[in-house]
């Protein structure tokens, strides 16, 4: 099975809707009261609700939820020499990009007198949450932990599901603790969301939830955060997605390993080729069904091609709308001049640029972040960056004659309000001027 070729322009609006639809999502009502179940349980219970419930959905029986010093020892030794090389890279890259980014501060007198600042301040405390389902993930170690300890968060607790014999992913604990984090916890799905957002007798409360993970973890984050008494979450989250816009000249064997790399995320990945000419759509799809026979995860990868297609546009122009429209996760652009096409796109989570730039690279590490907003939420959404493991604070300070010169227009509009008593809180300070 490979792409589905269709052409934009033989489309009517309601066809054009439906091929840039994302695959169903599964979350569907059984799951949900499944969850609160889990989140209700380890409210009430703590720690030996998520003992109970790592054995029944990890089949792993173990007293200490903690990785200490020991584990992560033993882990260390696990990896070789290239592993630990390539770990390290990924988190010097992450790290030199992710400190560019952190927030001057603000302070300007917008009328004499009258001084306004914007202060930046490290969230408290953050939980860090990193799958591994059908593969461990110590990439999304780094990409979450090395933005928290550059923002400055006192606390950082990273929750990772359990192996059935009780230890955790040695690549992903190596991660997590090159990349500044120390409390780690062997605890998945949604109850480690729920021992993050509340808090256990091991498993400190967060302020803040951060990472991808299956339908039952984005369930259980959803819920937490529409609590008070839960935590807020970093962004909307959803199956992994690829949009690669191509022209004639491109190299189709570079394309169809892009769409492959990630379409093996998962079953319900979807990757979508935009092209200006046919018969490479036509050459994408016979490379796709020859790289296919070397992958490992090729029947996760057949079902992600079931929900995947190929669109066929008059020109880069109509592939730039109608990528923007789509508001992919991941967007490679695959053309021959692909800064001029970067200039009109604005809806993406993250864009590779150019045959060189395999999206690969920014999934482990060029640097950039690979936590991103999908199903069309980069529409609204920024992917993961320090600015979202921090909180924003204005502050105002104004002397006698600021009040003075501002005092007017603030009891005119508190008047037109119908507030007397913001207006009051003004004159009364003229009064005695």
């Amino acid at each position: 099975m490979s792409l589905k070729i269709s052409t934009w322009i033989d489309l009517d609006a309601d066809a054009r809707e439906a091929i840039l639809q994302r695959p169903a999502a599964s979350s569907d009502a059984p799951i949900r009261d499944s969850v609160i179940s889990i989140i209700g349980r380890v409210r009430e219970q703590g720690d030996p609700a998520i003992r109970e419930l790592t054995a029944q959905h990890d089949d792993a029986h173990f007293d200490l939820l903690g990785v200490d010093d020991d584990e992560l020892a033993v882990a260390e030794a696990e990896l070789n020499s290239n592993a630990l090389a390539a770990i390290d890279l990924a988190i010097a890259n992450v790290r030199r990009f992710h400190e560019a980014q952190l927030p001057a501060q603000i302070s300007i007198e917008t009328m004499p007198g009258v001084r306004c600042e914007r202060l930046s301040h490290a969230i408290d405390s953050v939980g860090l949450y990193v799958p591994a389902g059908t593969a461990p993930l110590p990439s999304a170690a780094i990409m979450l932990a090395v933005p928290a300890a550059i923002a400055g968060c006192p606390t950082r607790v990273m929750c990772t599901p359990p192996r059935p014999d009780g230890s955790a992913d040695p690549a992903v604990l190596v991660a997590a603790s090159r990349s500044g984090v120390s409390d780690i916890f062997k605890i998945g799905g949604a109850q480690a969301i729920a021992a993050m957002a509340y808090g256990t007798e091991s498993v400190p409360k967060v302020c803040k939830i951060f990472g991808p993970g299956n339908t039952w973890v984005t369930c259980a984050k959803t819920i937490v955060s529409s609590d008070p008494a839960g935590a807020a979450i970093d962004m909307p989250a959803g199956p992994s997605e690829l949009l690669v816009i191509a022209d004639r000249d491109a190299s189709a064997d570079f394309v169809a390993a892009d769409l492959l790399s990630q379409a093996e995320h998962g079953v319900d990945s979807q990757v979508i080729l935009l092209t200006t000419d046919a018969e490479f759509a036509r050459q994408v799809q016979g490379v796709i069904e020859s790289q296919l026979e070397r992958l490992s995860r090729v029947e996760i990868v057949l079902k992600s091609l079931a929900n995947s297609k190929a669109i066929i546009v008059q020109d880069i122009a109509m592939a730039v709308a109608i990528s923007n429209r789509y508001a992919p996760e991941h967007l490679i652009l695959q053309v021959a001049a692909p800064r001029d096409a970067l200039s009109g796109i604005r809806n993406a989570g993250s864009v590779f640029v150019g045959p060189w730039t395999p999206e690969s690279v920014g999934d482990y590490c060029s640097g950039t972040n690979h936590v991103l907003p999908t199903n069309g939420f980069a529409k609204s959404h920024s992917g993961l960056g320090v600015e979202q493991f921090r909180r924003n604070m204005t502050v105002q300070e104004l002397t006698p004659e600021g009040l003075a010169g501002i005092s007017e227009a603030v009891m005119e509009l508190a008047r037109l309000e119908g507030l007397d008593a913001h207006a009051a809180a003004v004159r009364r300070r003229l009064d005695v001027l």
